[in-house]
């Protein structure tokens, strides 16, 4: 057994070496996390921080000024254009010169002191729906603010319900919150898959395969020894983006990191052995790296990462039950933002440990069977 063990455990700084030793390699390893994790932090946002918006005021009354008034004080909206007919809005939409035009109509003044509900005109350009949405949202709670004025002015007192929210996990409603954490999943997957799928490809490539087939490693050992060292880089690479994360972008962790990395691990073996198969079944790096981008594109997407796994179809919901990436990403998001414990998530846990004892002993197989 100790032989076993310094065995692999020479195959392992061999591994690592390989791996370590060319510095344009370092460099991949470390710098792409930081890089894209401050990318999708910043730019892969839902949150809107500026909508531009014109206004075809067909009333110019003192009530449409105070609406207008609200509209431009919320920090939010940036009034680009001041329409005069409405032929005018058609361009303005169609260019995506302006996100929405609010047309608000001539007896809006009239109709407030007949005690009469009047509506108002809001035109959406919803190529991306959920900005739009999100900035309909926004214009209706300040339409509220105004109907609760006009309500109160005209001696009806105050509105008979007052809504006051409060976000649990994400305070400020900051879409930031739900990216970030799951990329110390995603993007650790993404190098993991890729280092494990490459590892026996570049030996067969290289002609150092053979080499490796006379040495006193059993197949099994030299599995093992291949699958640890993607491992700890994945760990490595989960730790830097983790970094960024909490000193960076300033998301506290609300649980535990032990908890974090144990679901850490259990999701790398997942995947470590769904690029060993990919390794001992390609002939070339080529087909090993042409395989791994196959695979990954599905599991983005299937992963609930951009697209909540709820909102999926049924039957697209049955086939995230095959993506670890899945299960990784929600175990993250839980510990990072609600800090539950392992017995909370045994949900996600269980599938990731089922995963890595499906693939690594098929792994395995299609190992010993290469080498026959």
């Amino acid at each position: 057994m100790l032989a076993a063990i310094r065995r692999i455990a020479a195959l392992v700084r061999k591994e690592l070496l390989a791996i370590l030793s060319d510095g344009p390699t370092r460099i991949v390893l470390v710098a792409p996390a930081i890089m894209q994790t401050l990318v999708f932090g910043y730019a892969a946002t839902f949150d809107l921080s500026r909508v531009p918006y014109a206004v075809l005021d067909a009333s110019r009354s003192q009530a449409s000024a105070e609406l207008l008034a609200r509209v431009d004080s919320a920090g939010l909206f940036q009034r680009v254009a001041n329409l005069d007919a409405v032929p005018q809005i058609a361009p303005l939409v169609e260019q995506g010169q302006v996100l929405m035009v609010l047309h608000i109509p001539q007896r809006l003044e009239a109709g407030l002191a007949a005690g009469e509900s009047v509506p108002l005109q809001l035109i959406l350009d919803a190529r991306n729906s959920t900005t739009a949405g999100t900035a309909a949202a926004y214009l209706g709670e300040i339409v509220a603010g105004f109907n609760a004025a006009q309500r109160t002015r005209a001696g009806l007192g105050s509105p008979p319900l007052r809504i006051e929210t409060r976000a649990w996990f994400n305070p400020q409603l900051e879409t930031r919150w739900n990216f970030v954490p799951a990329l110390i999943a995603a993007l650790s997957m993404l190098q993991t898959l890729m280092l494990t799928a490459l590892s026996v490809a570049r030996e067969r490539e290289q002609g150092t395969f053979d080499q490796l087939l006379v040495t006193p490693l059993s197949p099994a050992e030299i599995m093992v020894g291949k699958a640890l060292p993607p491992v700890l880089i994945g760990l490595l690479q989960a730790t830097l983006v983790l970094s960024v994360a909490l000193w960076w972008f300033g998301i506290p962790l609300a649980g535990s990191p032990l908890t974090l990395y144990v679901g850490l691990v259990s999701f790398m073996l997942a995947g470590v052995g769904i690029g060993l198969a990919i390794s001992a079944l390609a002939a070339t790096m080529q087909q090993a790296m042409f395989s791994a981008f196959v695979l990954l594109m599905p599991m983005m997407l299937l992963s609930g990462l951009a697209t909540p796994v709820a909102n999926m179809p049924a039957w697209l919901q049955l086939a995230t039950w095959l993506n670890p990436l899945r299960f990784g990403i929600d175990y993250v998001r839980r510990v990072y933002l609600e800090g539950v414990g392992l017995a909370t998530l045994w949900p996600d846990l269980v599938p990731m440990l089922a995963m890595a004892a499906i693939t690594l002993p098929l792994a395995a197989w299609l190992f010993r069977n290469r080498l026959v």
